[in-house]
């Protein structure tokens, strides 16, 4: 049996869902796929024992703002995290897996971390426990990620290029490749051999720090956060000061692209980064014409929308390729081949309220 401490990361602002994903009530804690959100079935996901993984109650990474919301998560779904570790200010990926390693080793020091956001889609979670279970004993030594077989030239995930083979299922890593061009992720697509870069990642705690050599000046001041934190219950506050000197980096930067320990799972778990609306427009069910249609919306004579209407009603007739949302506090409406826009939109929106 192995024993997992699930750690998930929620600390996203998820921006690029405005307006519905809002600072104050960011995309995971909202139902975009479903009847729960995307927290909750990420806590349901990583819960019990199933086949030979043993879940210990998750530590949980979140924005000191959004505590409440993450305990009236657990409260509904009949759950109790280990730990909730409130981030003072985002620090990205690197500091919360340093406080993720040093805290399991608090709380099960013999257990493998998996660490996972808050707001990924997983339609098959008995395929992502096989390649949890697959993983977990090269996990032992190394550093592992999930790769997902990529379906088209998606430009809005990093890739990862498999090395030789390490157990049946699991890699080496030969590379690490940032967000391609069209041209070269269809390249990726053609030769074979390439994966797109889930940010998950199952890992011996005691292993992780050792490969923060190369930057070890994120892991120490992460630590000391960790260490000087203000502890109540459930909620572990970390120091402001200490926090505040943590260099902001992702861990693929910081550790993965640098560490000959690392390695990668292949896998087909029905996954998705529900980052944008265009991919809530790909993953949702959609009419005759191509139309997916939310919340209080109308279309006619029109293909291949996505509508959202969040408290406002929307009409929409004749047009084609959009994503109209709307909500009480904005209305946006743009191409849905610009869906990465409404990022920049959401920021002249604060720029304007100022």
């Amino acid at each position: 049996m192995h024993r997992i401490v699930p750690a998930i990361m929620s600390g996203g602002a998820g921006a690029r869902l405005w307006p519905l994903s809002t600072e104050a009530k960011p995309k995971q804690f909202l139902r975009l796929s479903g009847s729960r959100t995307m927290f909750a079935e990420t806590i349901g996901r990583v819960r019990g024992d199933t086949g030979a993984l043993s879940f210990a109650p998750p530590i949980v990474l979140s924005n000191a703002a959004h505590a409440e919301l993450v305990e009236s998560e657990f409260a509904a779904d009949g759950a109790a995290p280990a730990a909730i570790v409130l981030e003072p200010m985002p620090r990205n990926t690197a500091a919360v897996s340093a406080i993720a390693a040093a805290l399991a080793q608090e709380i099960e020091p013999e257990a493998l971390v998996l660490l996972l956001p808050a707001d990924h889609l997983v339609t098959r979670p008995a395929a992502f426990h096989a390649a949890i279970e697959r993983a977990a004993p090269i996990a032992r030594e190394r550093i592992v990620t999930f790769g997902i077989a990529p379906d088209r030239p998606a430009t809005g995930y990093g890739y990862i290029r498999c090395g030789e083979a390490l157990a049946d299922g699991v890699f080496a890593i030969d590379s690490f490749r940032e967000k391609p061009d069209t041209a070269c992720a269809r390249r990726y697509l053609d030769d074979g051999g390439y994966f797109w870069n889930a940010g998950i990642f199952l890992f011996n705690p005691h292993v992780l720090m050792q490969e923060f050599a190369p930057a070890s000046d994120i892991r120490d001041a992460a630590s000391a956060a960790l260490k000087n934190a203000e502890r109540r219950g459930a909620r572990i506050r970390l120091n402001a000061e200490d926090f505040a000197r943590v260099r902001a980096e992702s861990l693929d930067i910081a550790v993965m692209e640098k560490t000959k320990r690392a390695a990668v799972a292949p896998c087909d778990i029905g996954w998705a980064d529900i980052g944008s609306w265009d991919e809530i427009w790909r993953l949702s069910a959609q009419d005759e014409n191509g139309n997916v249609r939310l919340g209080e919306s109308v279309v006619l004579d029109g293909s291949n929308n996505l509508l959202r209407g969040e408290g406002v009603a929307i009409y929409a007739a004749g047009v084609h390729d959009l994503i109209v949302v709307a909500t009480p506090e904005a209305v946006i409406v743009l191409p849905r081949d610009r869906a990465q826009d409404v990022k920049a939109l959401r920021e002249r929106a604060q720029q304007d309220r100022k």
